[in-house]
Parts: C-alpha cells; sequence; structure tokens
C-alpha cells in the first residue's frame, strides 16, 4: 500500500518525513476536520481557523520529526493548534476584532432557530470559561479526546483534566440558567426553556 493511501497515521508520519508529498497531503486529510474544529470553537472566527488550521499543520511537518512515535498523534497535534490558538487570542485582545455577519439568509424553522439559539448561548458561555477550562471542555467533547489524551495534549495530570472539565460543564450550566436560557429543576437538572 502507499504512503498516500495508509490508513495508520505512523505509517503516514514516516513517509512525510521522507519527502512524499502524497503522504503529507493525507497527513492534512485526515486531521484537517478535527484541527479546524478546535480551531474554530477556541477562535470564534471563520477566516481566523482557516488561517489557524494552515499554520499548524506548517508547524506540524516543521517539527513532525519530534514527535514521539510511541505516544498517540492526535494529542500531540491538536496541542499544537490549542496553543497557536491562544497566541492569536492572545494578540486579539490588543486589537479590535472584526465579527463575522450574516444576512439575507432564509428564516429557519422554529425547531432549527432553537438549535442555533441554543448553540449561540452555549459559544457565549464557553468564551467566557477560563482557557484551560474551555481548552478542556472542548478537547473532551468536541474532539472526544478521553480525559488521558486530554492530558497529554494539556500537559496536565487526569486528575485536573477531569476538574476542569467538570467545573466548566458547571459553569456553562450556571450560564444558562443565568441567562434564562435554561431551567434548573427541582432534583438539580437542567431543562431548556
Amino acid at each position: 500500500m502507499g504512503c498516500a493511501l495508509a490508513d495508520d497515521v505512523r505509517e503516514v508520519v514516516s513517509c512525510c518525513l521522507a519527502g512524499d508529498q502524497d503522504a503529507m497531503v493525507r497527513l492534512v486529510d485526515l486531521f484537517r476536520g478535527p484541527v479546524f474544529g478546535l480551531c474554530y470553537r477556541m477562535l470564534g472566527h471563520r477566516q481566523d481557523a482557516e488561517d489557524v488550521t494552515q499554520e499548524v499543520f506548517v508547524r506540524v511537518f516543521r517539527s513532525l520529526h519530534q514527535w514521539d512515535n510511541q505516544r498517540d498523534f492526535k494529542p500531540w497535534l491538536l496541542a499544537i493548534a490549542g496553543n497557536r490558538c491562544r497566541t492569536v487570542l492572545g494578540q486579539r485582545k490588543r486589537r479590535p476584532s472584526p465579527r463575522e455577519t450574516v444576512s439575507d439568509l432564509p428564516d429557519p424553522s422554529p425547531a432549527l432557530r432553537d438549535v442555533q439559539y441554543l448553540a449561540e448561548e452555549v459559544a457565549l458561555a464557553l468564551d467566557k470559561l477560563r482557557e484551560d477550562h474551555r481548552r478542556a471542555f472542548l478537547l473532551f467533547h468536541e474532539q472526544q479526546l478521553s480525559y488521558a489524551e486530554i492530558g497529554e495534549a494539556l500537559g496536565c495530570p487526569v486528575g485536573t483534566v477531569k476538574t476542569w472539565i467538570h467545573r466548566a460543564r458547571r459553569e456553562v450550566a450556571r450560564q444558562l440558567i443565568e441567562r434564562g436560557v435554561v431551567e434548573e429543576r427541582n432534583d438539580g437538572e437542567v431543562r431548556s426553556v
């Protein structure tokens, strides 16, 4: 099987290190979605996420020789993406950021509007979280990494990861209740309003 068709990440990386351009394309194809998804959720702006996704892969190819092939590749890659997003967010704080506007879209169905509204409210709540809590939350819920993989990606113990995710969930729920998006029931559960 050629490097460009390989499914084993270690084999693809090995081919990339040997200079195989098709393997490099294959590596990007395998991980573009998860990297872009993380960048978009962290940055909240499509163009920034696209730019950072490209930068991440440039950085990955420059430092691919440093990856320990005894470890999983995805947490290593997402750690690079998360670090790059943090840098961009730090730079963004020093300058005003443009907001995406969408106009002239047809009015979605009421059910879709409710889902979009909830998604927007959750995104707003996530934006207010501490950076480490938000990253752990997104890696767990969106990228579906295990606690151990998140710990490896963030460079912290599994217990810390669990604590950060728990606190992030609790804070998001608190913000949603406070904003009237969901109600807290007597049994401590929350439900949509």
